[in-house]
């Protein structure tokens, strides 16, 4: 599947916000938002013009989609989806963007960022209810069980990232047995679980378009 290989640092300065796209290196000085935060490029501290009605929707839609780290062809899967779902079509967006593997990975605390998550998953180093899955797309539910293989306990960015785990907070629907290297999901992911500066209804609004 496809994926973005290019600079991380300056989709963060792009959406003018920090996306926390790099792990423990967001968290230091060398954080280029942080040093720049302005886009990159020659224009990138010219005066800002206030954005339009559908640049407010386009960039929003952008930052969601470099948070969870897909492109916009399965992004926009995602959004169909939702809107065939019964509830909020934006939360529901949000919330099958929060049950992907890869998501649940990094929230439960087994990688550093969503790169290393999505890696990590791809390369079959966790179980679900007992079953090697290797789908970073894969879409958990209530009650699943998401652990690291036996094989795999001993991986160093697994362990790294474990012990930085209470750095950030996590969210009320998993449950984390940091000891057994275990994490359950308890509910669906709810509205207040997810990041408060997503405006979930400016996508929505770009989509209906």
């Amino acid at each position: 599947m496809a994926r973005y290989t290019g600079p991380v640092c300056r989709l963060c300065r792009r959406e003018d916000v920090q996306l926390f796209l790099k792990g423990d290196r967001c968290f230091s000085q060398k954080c280029a938002y942080e040093r720049r935060p302005y886009p990159a490029g020659q224009h990138g501290q010219g005066r800002k013009r206030r954005p339009s009605d559908y640049g407010q929707q386009l960039r929003e839609k952008q930052k969601v989609k470099r948070m969870y780290g897909i492109l916009e062809r399965q992004f926009r899967g995602y959004y169909y989806r939702a809107a065939r779902m019964k509830g909020v079509t934006g939360e529901n967006l949000l919330s099958l963007l929060e049950r992907r593997l890869d998501n649940v990975v990094l929230r439960c605390g087994f990688g550093g960022s969503h790169a290393e998550a999505r890696q990590l998953a791809r390369h079959g180093h966790f179980t679900i209810n007992g079953k090697r899955i290797d789908i970073p797309s894969y879409l958990v539910k209530p009650g699943d069980v998401i652990e690291v293989r036996e094989s795999s306990r001993g991986i160093q960015k697994i362990v790294d990232a474990l012990s930085k785990v209470d750095r950030t907070s996590r969210p009320t629907w998993i449950e984390l047995d940091k000891d057994n290297m275990r994490g359950k999901v308890t509910a669906l992911p709810a509205r207040s679980d997810i990041a408060a500066d997503i405006d979930e209804q400016l996508i929505v609004e770009l989509y209906s378009k």
